[in-house]
């Protein structure tokens, strides 16, 4: 029989499942190429809409989330969920607008979809998740 000096030493054997937590602030993606675009889809589970952010700047798509810390009462045993900033950049080309990339986050999921033609050259501003 294994002792466990500290409660919490249970947890980590019982759930211990090999998963690398510190790839937790890691935002995982799907690309799809279809026809006319490229279909992007990040997985950001816990997060609201209004906590994420895209920037097209230098030919780069920048997604930065923020999640906060929940207010919990009592001491925490474990905690797999990441609470913090993360953010990921993918270079779609120089030529692109705003206008030119759309997105939607719907049930924990960001899903752009980025046109295969750019006819203008891009400017540094914001764009908007519906």
């Amino acid at each position: 029989m294994k002792y466990y000096p500290n409660f919490s030493d249970v947890f980590d054997d019982l759930f211990d499942s090999g998963v690398n937590t510190t790839k937790a602030n890691t935002m995982l993606c799907d690309i799809r190429e279809t026809e006319n675009t490229y279909e992007m889809n990040i997985a950001l589970p816990g997060y609201k809409k209004e906590d994420i952010a895209l920037e097209l700047k230098n030919g780069y798509l920048k997604v930065s989330a923020s999640a906060k810390k929940e207010e919990t009462t009592g001491r925490i045993v474990r905690r797999e969920r990441y609470s913090g900033n993360c953010s990921r950049s993918f270079y779609v080309g120089e030529e692109f607008t705003e206008e030119d990339i759309k997105a939607k986050f719907d049930n924990g999921e960001l899903m752009i979809s980025v046109s295969k033609e750019a006819p203008k050259r891009i400017e540094k501003k914001s764009i908007t998740i519906y």
